[in-house]
């Protein structure tokens, strides 16, 4: 006999790499449901279910999770995908800008998995795979707190695993390149200062980051990397996607020395 399809909770899936996530999947046979902080801006949305659900928020993440449960008996795969973004000059960035990003891309990942791992642990199966970036495994200039935060939580998903070996509960990060998304006009940006001593530097620099994502592709190859890797039996502990550039950019931040990958970046930020 067939087994029953498989019940997939995507964070933040009302739009951008989330819902691309959630529509292949939901056409790949997935259960899908999404989450959003306010479903009800999203009237004409009928892609999969939104859950209400702020990420920052334990008690809103415990009622989303505890209603899936009531309604499907079970969460088979967590896919932690919201998340915000955020530039500026680090010494410029207010600080409850740099603990707003903390709290959605690492505290909110984290809310999302206690709170699933003791109906996983129940069963004694489940995946749970973190959306990170490329950019959380180098410090880039003028995104120094979004590098952070998602570097953060490529070192948990690395601590979780071992933790969770015994269980039978597996865990993995995918960190996207630049995907055209709808995250450039979400981004939260520090005010550029007339009288800042990074104010031409950290100009050029969002300009360099908007063409970027205006020039990148769709994000269907997430979404079908994800695909991917939930078929693995024994999934690895990190993955990417991306251009080659991009990928590339991770097996040279391992390869040269620290200085030199140093100026590397000083010269593609034109700094």
């Amino acid at each position: 006999m067939k087994p029953p399809a498989e019940v997939v909770l995507i964070t933040g899936g009302s739009s951008g790499i989330g819902r691309c996530i959630g529509r292949f999947l939901k056409s790949q046979g997935y259960i899908v449901y999404g989450t959003a902080r306010n479903p009800l801006k999203y009237p004409d949305f009928n892609d999969f279910p939104l859950l209400k659900m702020d990420v920052q928020e334990s008690a809103s993440v415990r009622e989303a999770v505890e209603a899936l449960i009531r309604r499907e008996e079970r969460i088979d795969i967590l896919i932690n995908n919201a998340g915000v973004g955020i530039t500026g000059p680090l010494e410029e960035t207010p600080h409850s800008a740099a603990l707003n990003a903390f709290e959605t891309n690492l505290h909110g990942p984290l809310r999302m998995i206690q709170e699933v791992l003791p109906h996983m642990r129940e069963r004694k199966k489940g995946f749970i795979l973190n959306i990170t970036s490329v950019a959380g495994y180098m410090g880039l200039p003028f995104r120094g707190i979004y590098s952070a935060t998602k570097g953060a939580l490529e070192l948990v998903t690395e601590a979780y695993r071992m933790e969770l070996r015994a269980f039978g509960i597996r865990m993995s990060s995918l960190a996207p390149g630049d995907f055209a998304t709808n995250i450039a006009s979400g981004r939260y940006h520090s005010p550029i200062l007339e009288d800042s001593p990074y104010r031409d530097t950290y100009k050029h620099s969002l300009s360099l980051m908007d063409e970027h994502v205006g020039e990148a592709k769709p994000p269907d190859a997430v979404a079908h990397k994800v695909f991917q890797i939930l078929r693995k039996k024994n999934p690895s502990v990190h993955y990417t996607v991306g251009s080659p550039l991009q990928r590339f950019s991770i097996t040279l931040k391992k390869l040269l020395p620290d200085k030199l990958y140093e100026r590397l970046l000083l010269n593609h930020y034109k700094l």
